[in-house]
């Protein structure tokens, strides 16, 4: 049995005792029912509408998971590295150093020979990081002759 339907058998039973609708009892017995029903009406409503919004979270929950998948490619095969793009697994062979790419935050590996060519191209956001190590190598024979 509903709470609507449990307010409407009390006000029934109410009815029945057929009571003097003008003694102040029955007033306010009147008064609760009335209440009662109302919050029965308002409480049918408040759960209709729970379920709608449960429908649509579901509904948003499965278009982000949808859009997660496109716009990440979880579906392609994961490079472990945590990033969210790929690239070729040559691209890391013997990887010996890290480096940070300032405008999309990824961390890439580089080997020796990626270092060498002195850049390379962010396969985050496509931005070209250069390497100059010249003022580091004329820093530290400065700093042996001292």
């Amino acid at each position: 049995m509903t709470n609507s339907e449990r307010a409407s058998y009390i006000r029934g039973l109410m009815d029945g005792l057929e009571l003097d609708p003008g003694t102040k009892e029955t007033k306010v017995l009147n008064a609760i029912v009335d209440l009662l029903e109302d919050l029965c009406l308002s409480m049918d409503e408040l759960e209709d509408d729970v379920s709608e919004l449960s429908g649509q979270v579901d509904e948003i929950d499965e278009d982000l998971g949808n859009l997660e998948e496109d716009f990440y490619d979880l579906d392609d095969d994961e490079c472990g590295c945590g990033c969210h793009h790929h690239h070729d697994e040559d691209d890391f062979d013997d990887a010996e150093f890290e480096v940070t790419c300032p405008s999309c935050g990824d961390t890439i590996e580089l080997n020796d020979a990626m270092l060498e060519e002195g850049s390379i191209v962010c396969p985050g956001c496509g931005e070209t990081l250069e390497f100059d190590f010249d003022d580091d190598e004329e820093e530290s024979e400065e700093d042996e002759k001292e």
